[in-house]
């Protein structure tokens, strides 16, 4: 469905509509937030992050239903932008699943050691590993000439903590539910 929907919109060319824009943003254009993840500049950006999409759900799809799935992805899309907009005001346009994936990422991976997988650490300091190096360093050359623009590694690092956050919120939950299923009823 994801796949189709980054398709169907790169086709359609709708950034001008949905594209994250700071300023259109501020004007109260507030989808913007999660529709800029789902556009993309160039057809080889398209192909790389639904790449990306399919190995981290290839990978972690144990952890996944279909609403669970839905439910991720649009928490961290929408904290995705949220965050780029809290916390890097000089990023004025941004286009791309890279953050989300990131944080997606940074999900399964947390999960994983949660469900006993010693796989999910390596898979979670990789990625820490990975998002601190383009915080010093950027990203590579060669990336950002393949898709046309420079490579936004801020909204990989928001994608990361967005997937943290995501985790410890779904978590949260289901102590509570827990905690509540647990009490006796009253009569």
């Amino acid at each position: 469905m994801v796949t189709l929907l980054c398709i169907g919109l790169y086709w359609l060319n709708l950034a001008d509509s949905l594209a994250y824009r700071r300023v259109e943003i501020g004007e109260g254009e507030y989808w913007r937030l999660l529709s800029g993840n789902l556009l993309h500049t160039n057809a080889w950006h398209l192909l790389m992050n639904l790449a990306g999409l399919w190995v981290i759900v290839l990978l972690h799809h144990t952890h996944y239903r279909l609403l669970l799935f839905t439910s991720l992805f649009v928490l961290c899309c929408l904290l995705q932008g949220i965050g780029l907009y809290l916390f890097y005001p000089g990023l004025i346009g941004y286009v791309g699943l890279s953050g989300m994936l990131h944080g997606l990422f940074t999900y399964g991976a947390i999960k994983d050691i949660t469900t006993g997988l010693k796989s999910g650490y390596l898979l979670l300091v990789g990625v820490i590993i990975k998002v601190s190096y383009e915080q010093v360093y950027g990203a590579s050359q060669e990336v950002t000439e393949m898709i046309g623009a420079r490579v936004a590694t801020e909204a990989h690092l928001v994608g990361v903590i967005s997937g943290i956050i995501v985790f410890l919120m779904l978590y949260a939950i289901s102590a509570l539910r827990r905690q509540g299923a647990d009490k006796p009823v009253d009569k």
